[in-house]
């Protein structure tokens, strides 16, 4: 029976405790073993990889890459020493490359026709603009078009190669500057680029890049030296290649810097990307980055009427003589701010 109160001579009823009950085995519930984490698979192993390989902390003196570093310095010496060797055929040619080099090459062959499949090309269309993108000298078609395949997954987050978050200058230029080792290479081509890397042609760019493009350096040279000796040589050269190359080259590193900092939305995006009309200037169309990001597949970059793209009005005369093809130009209405933006 129970205790009472006159069992205790306090009066309190006491009861006998234990400070730890036993329970039989058989009924115990059994300790959960700690489980390991989850292993990523390879291929986000090597994703990761990739986006290590794209961090501003790669900047280092041990890191870096000299020959393109040591490139870039001779052009920029070369355009501030063209004003000292001025022609008017030089500056004719500056122009004529600058187009061809940043919208045709660039622009239209390595942007919009490699990296997002906006468009197809019929030979000779394809490697004539592919040679114009190669010697622009923003790298080879492969390295360019698997780089800004990460730059569309990744845009402003871990991984983005060039955002503006990690520092303007770092997205503006210093990512240029980061040794790219063979590995990184073959990384970015396998996970990012597998379907350019079965052209033939594009392999043989990719094979020969340096001498295409410091064979058309050293054309440009003796076309001048043929047309007034040394002093033309000098200017052909300084003109039409280091001048030329520089704008061209700060033209489209605006797109990757200024885009993604000024500028207003027209499109709901997950990046920080903008339209800067002052970019689309210098860049033939490509400052109209927000329409670009929303709509990467699109060959059209200006979606208003007022968004002028030069690079737009070449795609559409070669569709107009048979050599572009599968234009893809299904511009939004307007209004209409839904992203369909590209995932990795």
């Amino acid at each position: 029976m129970p205790p009472t109160a006159m069992d205790s001579p306090s009066g309190v009823i006491e009861y006998e405790t234990s400070s730890a009950v036993e329970i039989p085995e058989e009924l115990a519930t059994p300790q959960a073993e700690p489980q390991p984490a989850p292993q990523k698979s390879q291929k986000a192993q090597e994703r990761q990889e990739v986006y290590d390989g794209f961090s501003p902390e790669n900047l280092r003196w041990g890191n870096l890459s000299w020959v393109v570093i040591s490139f870039i310095t001779m052009v920029h010496v070369g355009a501030l020493a063209a004003p000292f060797f001025f022609s008017w055929s030089g500056l004719i040619a500056a122009v004529v490359l600058h187009w061809l080099t940043c919208s045709i090459g660039v622009c239209m062959a390595y942007h919009r026709c490699l990296s997002h499949k906006s468009l197809k090309l019929r030979q000779p269309a394809k490697f004539l603009a592919t040679y114009f993108g190669v010697i622009s000298g923003e790298g080879s078609p492969l390295m360019w078009a698997a780089t800004h395949r990460v730059h569309h997954g990744r845009s402003d987050k871990e991984g983005d190669p060039h955002s503006p978050y990690d520092g303007p200058m770092w997205s503006h230029l210093f990512w240029t500057f980061v040794q790219n080792s063979p590995r990184k290479f073959d990384l970015l081509v396998k996970l990012y680029a597998p379907d350019l890397a079965k052209d033939r042609m594009l392999q043989m760019f990719e094979n020969t890049y340096a001498f295409w493009l410091w064979g058309t350096g050293l054309a440009l040279g003796v076309v001048g030296y043929a047309i007034g000796g040394w002093y033309m040589a000098a200017s052909w050269v300084l003109w039409a290649f280091c001048l030329r190359m520089v704008c061209a080259y700060h033209s489209t590193w605006f797109v990757n810097s200024a885009t993604h900092i000024w500028g207003y939305r027209s499109y709901d995006t997950t990046d920080h990307s903008r339209n800067l009309w002052w970019v689309a200037i210098l860049a033939y169309g490509e400052g109209w980055h927000n329409n670009h990001h929303a709509h990467p597949r699109l060959a059209k970059a200006g979606h208003r009427w007022w968004e002028l793209d030069p690079t737009w009005w070449t795609i559409s005369t070669l569709r107009a003589i048979g050599q572009a093809y599968d234009v893809d130009d299904r511009v939004p209405d307007a209004g209409n701010r839904q992203a369909d933006e590209e995932e990795e």
